[in-house]
């Protein structure tokens, strides 16, 4: 008796694990029963939840540089700025190496990265390209898109004012290019729209300098040309649609 106890007890030992197998592959075993596995995380759930954590480093990242917390010229280490973030380094290396595709940071090896110093005349060489594409584009979409469509883009042109008010720098760097953004989305042309946010956000580095006072009122100006060349979009008064566009460029980042 002991032994056919002992020998059941070792059928059922090598059994549960092969049936726990058979049940991962999803295979039915007949007439015995299936020992409930918990399911394998699936490689694709654990990619997204990298990507997830990754885009909220890279977003913080971004908020830091338009904000100033990451000082033009300074070296920031991954591991530091993941103590920071409350994440592992890899993350924010990941995070960092966008913004070097985008020109905000530069690698320097074995230490970390760089945050780009804008020089006006970059600035200003930024400010020329956005110009040369985005100028045309609204005039011909002035002369096109009824009233009633530009109406629609005002909720996005009163975000930005209110940002701009509230002296929140992060803020108004996503509210004016989600303002342009939709400007020219009207056109249909995708391709457009993300070379025209490119160059839009790395006009963003840094949107602003001086003290509090100067740089809320530089963005309170800067929103209220959005309401503007919104009103010269509906009257479709072209002449101030053109000087609008060029001078909100060469401001203070929008």
């Amino acid at each position: 008796m002991e032994q056919a106890r002992a020998h059941d007890a070792y059928r059922l030992a090598v059994r549960v694990p092969e049936q726990a197998q058979a049940a991962a592959r999803g295979e039915h075993t007949h007439g015995e029963a299936v020992v409930p596995v918990a399911p394998a995380v699936p490689p694709s759930r654990k990619v997204v939840q990298r990507n997830s954590v990754r885009g909220q480093i890279l977003n913080a990242l971004r908020a830091a540089l338009v904000g100033g917390d990451l000082a033009p010229g300074e070296v920031y280490s991954a591991p530091v700025l993941g103590e920071r973030f409350g994440v592992s380094a890899t993350p924010v290396r990941e995070a960092m190496q966008q913004l070097a595709t985008e020109g905000a940071v530069e690698v320097v090896p074995n230490r970390g990265f760089r945050v780009t110093e804008r020089s006006a005349h970059e600035l200003a060489e930024l400010a020329e390209v956005r110009a040369l594409i985005e100028v045309p584009v609204m005039l011909r979409l002035a002369r096109t898109v009824p009233a009633a469509r530009w109406c629609e883009l005002r909720p996005l042109a009163e975000a930005s004012a209110v940002a701009a008010a509230g002296g929140d720098l992060a803020r108004y760097a996503d509210a004016d290019r989600a303002f342009h953004g939709a400007v020219l989305s009207l056109s249909g042309n995708r391709q457009l729209v993300q070379v025209a946010d490119d160059l839009h956000r790395r006009s963003q580095w840094p949107l602003v300098s001086g003290p509090v006072h100067a740089r809320r009122a530089d963005l309170v100006a800067d929103a209220a040309e959005h309401m503007a060349l919104l009103e010269a979009l509906v009257v479709r008064d072209l002449g101030v649609v053109q000087s609008l566009v060029r001078e909100h460029f060469a401001g203070a980042g929008g």
